[in-house]
């Protein structure tokens, strides 16, 4: 199953470990993991605007989302979760942010 990752990234320090995990996580269970920071990398010249049209795009093509711990707190990840509702798209959340 292709699945999207979706959660918070602005003001998040440890976004790209909390969707590495994820990423991992995904591939461990035989899906293929959709990381939007692997699709549209860090750019200074980018707003959040862009990124989403990007993250966007990837979400259409996948058969599920993965939310990530504080996906509620996040603009991006509750626009990606409604469209994934919309979309009748498998929805799977992350219980508990993993901790060590």
């Amino acid at each position: 199953m292709k699945v999207y990752i979706s959660g918070p990234i602005t003001n998040n320090p440890d976004y790209m470990k909390d969707f590495q995990d994820a990423e991992d996580l995904l591939l461990k269970e035989g899906n293929v993991p959709v990381n939007p920071t692997k699709i549209s990398p860090y750019n200074k010249k980018k707003v959040w605007s862009d990124y989403m049209k990007d993250d966007i795009k990837a979400l259409m093509d996948c058969d599920a989302i993965y939310l990530l711990h504080g996906w509620t707190e996040s603009r991006g990840a509750r626009l990606e979760h409604e469209l994934a509702v919309i979309l009748d798209l498998k929805i799977f959340a992350e219980l508990v942010k993993n901790v060590q």
